[in-house]
């Protein structure tokens, strides 16, 4: 495939809005996970919780999208020059060729659950000032993106768990090379809920403290929330963009609704169509950002999966140390910050782990590497065998 640059990028997590600081939680090694104060949920866990999200509001014009979800949106939006990188590309392409593609695994289902808590006692009734549509539904994102950045293109949501928006870049690079769109707005973004951290809870996956990925004593995941985005255009079209996708792979298993394949069969497809696409080798790789999320069994297959395709010496490393797994954002959260590894030559090695597995035969790297990076690849893994792989390189 043709490269196609990420000429604008914005994020917000529990490391906070905006890139620089995530660049600076990177640089330092600082875990912004805290134990789980989230409202009506009792849980020994720690999630990954962003600063700010109750205090933000939406324009009034658009009061009927509000929720925490698209809250987390806006954040993101409003920050890095996002909105204006996008309102120069609609001058440069116009607002029907510009797309808008992101992943999310509940989307706004917290305001779902604050309706079910209001039902009429009598008839069981949501109350009626509940906007499906513009909160809890899986396209009320896009939907929302689409309207606050005016653009008129393609757009639609992928929900396929936790791969849902590391394959949004997948299908944002198909609508680019088809012809459909100039450009597309894609990323993805998922909140804390009561049904992801009870349904996790339910599974036994949640760690009782930060998770540790490849952690010899690792125990578990912690969740997180957030939205990241990314303006993808051809790279010969493109006014900025440090970083470009190079190649994207994807795969369904489907060996079993919440277990990855043992041996890791879809993702080791995956990461291999990846390369395939960049007509890369594997040794061009410098750094795979894990998926990584600190299960036992997730990890391992991870391990496998990536040591089948590249070997045991490239350096890797889970980031959800920082952010916690943020679910159907994480694609799009994790090629970001594979992107910012790539600028600033930064390995993040895994934090909270003391030891790394011993049955681990992937170079895991657990202290922060200062180094050239030229090639890095992003994996991202969900329930139902769900698959993606991205290959990003540095522009030269």
């Amino acid at each position: 495939m043709a490269p196609l640059a990420l000429s604008a990028m914005t994020a917000v997590s529990a490391m906070g809005q905006g890139l620089a600081a995530m660049r600076l939680a990177l640089k330092t090694r600082h875990c912004p996970l805290r134990p789980c104060d989230f409202p009506h949920i009792e849980l020994p866990t720690w999630i990954g919780r962003v600063e700010g999200v109750e205090e933000a509001s939406l324009p009034a014009s658009l009061a009927a999208f509000d929720c925490r979800n698209n809250r987390l949106v806006l954040m993101a939006l409003e920050s890095d020059d996002f909105m204006h990188d996008v309102a120069t590309a609609v001058r440069r392409y116009g607002p029907t060729r510009i797309g808008v593609v992101l992943g999310t695994s509940t989307s706004g289902i917290e305001e779902g659950e604050h309706a079910y808590r209001q039902r009429d006692p009598a008839t069981g009734h949501l109350p009626g000032h509940f906007d499906f549509v513009r909160t809890q539904d899986l396209f009320a994102a896009t939907r929302f993106v689409r309207t606050i950045l005016g653009l008129r293109g393609p757009g639609f949501a992928v929900s396929n768990a936790c791969a849902s928006s590391a394959k949004a870049f997948a299908d944002a690079a198909m609508l680019i090379e088809t012809g459909l769109c100039d450009a597309v707005v894609v990323g993805g973004a998922d909140s804390l809920c009561g049904i992801t951290l009870h349904g996790f809870n339910s599974l036994d996956l949640l760690a009782p403290g930060p998770c540790r990925p490849f952690a010899a004593d690792r125990d578990g995941l912690s969740i997180g929330e957030g939205a990241a985005f990314a303006l993808l255009e051809r790279q010969s079209h493109a006014e900025n963009g440090q970083v470009s996708l190079l190649g994207h792979g994807a795969s369904t298993d489907a060996h079993h609704m919440s277990s990855p394949h043992p041996d890791g069969a879809g993702a080791i497809l995956a990461i291999r169509q990846a390369l395939a696409l960049a007509d890369l080798s594997p040794e061009t790789i410098d750094y795979v950002n894990f998926h990584g999320t600190g299960t036992l069994g997730n990890d391992a297959v991870e391990d496998k999966a990536v040591f089948a395709t590249l070997g045991g010496q490239t350096p890797c490393s889970s980031t959800k140390g920082w952010t916690g797994h943020t679910l159907g954002a994480s694609g799009a959260m994790e090629a970001l910050i594979t992107s910012l590894s790539l600028i600033e030559g930064l390995v993040p090695g895994c934090l909270n782990v003391a030891e790394v597995d011993p049955l681990c035969r992937s170079r895991v790297v657990t202290a922060n590497l200062a180094r050239p990076l030229k090639i890095a690849l992003s994996n991202s893994f969900g329930f139902g065998g769900s698959n993606c792989s991205l290959v990003l390189g540095r522009a030269a």
